[in-house]
């Protein structure tokens, strides 16, 4: 399977899992989402892939499911409890880093065969974070902002425009934030361009393709819906 038709394939997943854990778990299931996305996408993005001719870092899909589920819990559950969801993924996110690199420091055993393969993920694990969490924060309160400011302009009409509007803004900034700090001078001046633009390229497509499974959420809605807010 190309690179190409496997990323299509890991986009509809992701985003249709989204929806799975928001029909079984409602609310507590967009936060585990949250929370698996923040740490998962900073693992995948040290492997970079070629797409369509253009060298990318792996990750973009499953960080932008982020974006896709705190959406959710704006529209349905309020700006609160989106921006709660926010810091949890951020504090999972330190904690994790911290774990990891506490793991690392452990003499491993004579017949250990992980630690190299470990360290060679993780080592570069306190950099990456510090990329993520400063852009994580910033486009995520953004995001939460953006997705209400257009809620209101609109009069609570028009799903897809705060939807597309709030993330296409917020993955631009989160693109530009965490390449410059992640990668400016660990990788050469034509790749750091090719990671930039294509980080934005494919944030920008899984956000477009998310819309339709937005509107999905108004049929999918789980039972807790005392809970929502009014729409």
């Amino acid at each position: 399977m190309s690179n190409e038709l496997l990323w299509f394939v890991f986009m509809i997943a992701d985003l249709s899992m989204v929806l799975v854990m928001y029909k079984i778990f409602g609310k507590a299931g967009l936060y585990a989402v949250v929370v698996m996305s923040s740490i998962v996408c900073n693992i995948q993005v040290v492997k970079l892939v070629k797409l369509f001719g253009m060298t990318a870092t792996l990750g973009n899909i499953i960080y932008a499911s982020n974006f896709f589920a705190t959406d959710i819990l704006s529209e349905y559950y309020g700006k609160k409890d989106a921006k709660r969801a926010v810091w949890l993924g951020f504090s999972m996110l330190v904690v994790a880093t911290a774990w990891m690199q506490l793991a690392l420091l452990f003499k491993p055993s004579p017949e250990d065969f992980s630690q190299e393969h470990l360290k060679a993920v993780f080592s570069l694990l306190p950099r990456i974070t510090f990329a993520s969490l400063t852009a994580y924060i910033l486009a995520q309160m953004h995001d939460v902002w953006a997705f209400h400011f257009w809620k209101e302009k609109t009069g609570g009409k028009h799903l897809w425009i705060r939807n597309n509007a709030s993330t296409m803004v917020s993955q631009l900034i989160d693109s530009v934030i965490f390449t410059t700090i992640a990668f400016i001078g660990v990788v050469d001046s034509k790749t750091f361009w090719s990671i930039l633009i294509t980080t934005y390229i494919f944030k920008f497509i899984v956000a477009a393709f998310d819309t339709p499974f937005m509107y999905l959420t108004r049929i999918i809605r789980p039972s807790d819906r005392s809970s929502l807010v009014d729409s």
